[in-house]
């Protein structure tokens, strides 16, 4: 993809990242994958989240602007995450990510559908945005990143698609969150990139800290939780083996 604008660049591999939402939810839709093999995935995908956090994104926005403009993006990203996060979860969409909890349905709570796809989409934007601020100095992706960002989003589609089937929604409402939210990840993606041309260092690393606190925030509140109610003590462990893979990719393509 060298022949493409960066920006561009940075637009298709946030679909890249996002189309595995798709994935997910294809497999939590038409199969019936075990709550424990679910769990096990969220807790891998945490895992290497969170090394994409500390050794590609705060990093690398400390580097760019210094603590404070990074601990105040930092900050602001995980406040501002957990406030619209427990908004949608008084409107329905406090299970959106659970397989094994039953999702409100359209007639058990008015506008619980709506709040989901929000849900997920303020899980997946941060995400994208990440991708494409990350490629304004080097003009090539962070693999590591797009391979975190894949694998989270993973079980993040099927534990929620299997959700969404259990309330009675169907495949035309599921399909159409998803395969929306992941074109939404392409768009923010290069719009993270097209808007951080020209701005100072320290409001491009308080950028990047802000999407790595949403995210931090994100795995908190909804994928861990997930993790450990089903996976339980075995939870720890793979989120070890996740975050050491993301480590060696980092430190072999760094």
């Amino acid at each position: 993809m060298t022949a493409l604008p960066v920006w561009l660049q940075a637009g298709v591999w946030g679909l890249v990242a996002g189309s595995a939402l798709v994935i997910g939810a294809v497999a939590g839709y038409f199969t019936r994958i075990p709550h424990r093999v679910i769990a096990s995935i969220m807790a891998l995908g945490s895992g290497v989240l969170i090394a994409a956090l500390s050794f590609d994104l705060v990093d690398e926005a400390h580097k760019r602007g210094g603590f404070l403009a990074s601990a105040v993006g930092f900050f602001v990203g995980a406040a501002i995450f957990t406030g619209a996060n427990l908004y949608l979860a008084h409107r329905g969409a406090a299970a959106r990510k659970l397989s094994g909890q039953q999702q409100p349905s359209e007639t058990e709570e008015h506008g619980s559908g709506l709040a989901i796809a929000l849900g997920a989409l303020i899980d997946g934007i941060p995400e994208a945005i990440v991708i494409g601020v990350s490629m304004i100095a080097s003009k090539t992706v962070s693999m590591v990143a797009v391979i975190a960002i894949f694998l989270s989003n993973i079980p993040e589609g099927l534990s929620s698609a299997a959700g969404m089937k259990r309330a009675g929604r169907t495949a035309w409402y599921v399909f159409g969150v998803w395969g929306g939210i992941a074109i939404v990840n392409g768009v923010a993606a290069a719009l993270g990139n097209l808007l951080s041309i020209g701005l100072s260092e320290q409001v491009i690393a308080a950028t990047m800290a802000l999407a790595a606190g949403a995210i931090l925030a994100m795995l908190v509140d909804t994928m861990i939780p997930e993790a450990f109610e089903v996976a339980q003590h075995y939870a720890g462990i793979i989120a070890v083996i996740g975050f050491l893979a993301a480590f060696y990719l980092s430190k072999i393509s760094g």
